[in-house]
């Protein structure tokens, strides 16, 4: 079995930690290098940066920023925020980074994940995926939660699956940031209709959140409560092995 992962989420806007709920109403929750090292420390299994206004903003993931990150950390490092081409993904791989997450330009151009998974390969690249629940149904939604894109998320996981993502970073709007628990009824939609790693996000509060989760995903993703000091990651590991959930 593999063991599950327990990944912070570092939201950047403007070169700083960001944090809102259900994508809007932000607040600003401290710099983004000192957080990655200190979960570096903590035991983080990996570490997740999303320069959220990257697409909006038609620019470019910060590279230095990753550059500093990685020179700071010992653990597995995923950005995503504005790659459009496998020149953006080469640059930051070459910044530091082991994974890159797409999402917006993929959807509008989907060959991207074949190019992408073709020249650097599967294990590197991770589908970002934002649904929320539309007209009883899942919905795709793009550029940081604003744009709906009218796609089913189902269909877009299973075809990102076959263009070659090595695993989806599922994210559901309508939990994000409440702190009411992963959203199970989605993680489990997406997870029966794919065979490839699915990493939860929306949502975490509490302790019991991330066991429940662990039945049907293979990694959980949080941000506030890491950012604010309400859940240690030592604790969090602790507890979840005294429940016998298989932890790095």
């Amino acid at each position: 079995m593999l063991k599950k992962r327990i990944i912070p989420c570092l939201d950047i806007k403007d070169g700083r930690t960001v944090k809102g709920i259900n994508f809007i109403n932000l607040r600003d929750a401290g710099d983004p290098v000192e957080l990655a090292e200190a979960y570096s420390k903590q035991g983080a299994d990996e570490l997740v940066f999303l320069d959220i206004t990257a697409t909006v903003d038609k620019r470019k993931t910060l590279v230095e920023l990753v550059e500093r990150i990685s020179e700071r950390i010992d653990i597995p490092f995923t950005v995503g925020g504005g790659i459009s081409s496998v020149e953006d993904v080469a640059a930051l791989l070459k910044a530091g980074a082991d994974k890159v997450s797409v999402n917006s330009s993929a959807v509008q151009r989907p060959d991207l994940l074949n190019e992408i998974s073709e020249r650097f390969g599967n294990q590197c690249l991770v589908l970002g995926l934002d649904a929320n629940w539309l007209d009883g149904q899942w919905v795709v939604f793009t550029h940081g939660g604003r744009t709906p894109t009218g796609r089913q998320a189902i269909d877009w996981a299973k075809e990102a699956e076959q263009r070659g993502a090595g695993e989806i970073l599922l994210t559901s709007m309508r939990k994000d940031g409440t702190k009411s628990g992963f959203d199970i009824e989605l993680t489990k939609v997406i997870s029966g209709a794919t065979n490839i790693p699915i990493i939860a996000s929306g949502g975490a509060g509490k302790i019991e959140d991330f066991a429940e989760i662990f039945h049907i995903a293979d990694a959980a993703l949080a941000a506030s409560i890491f950012h604010f000091g309400e859940i240690p990651i030592p604790e969090l590991k602790q507890t979840l092995r005294t429940q016998k959930i298989a932890i790095r």
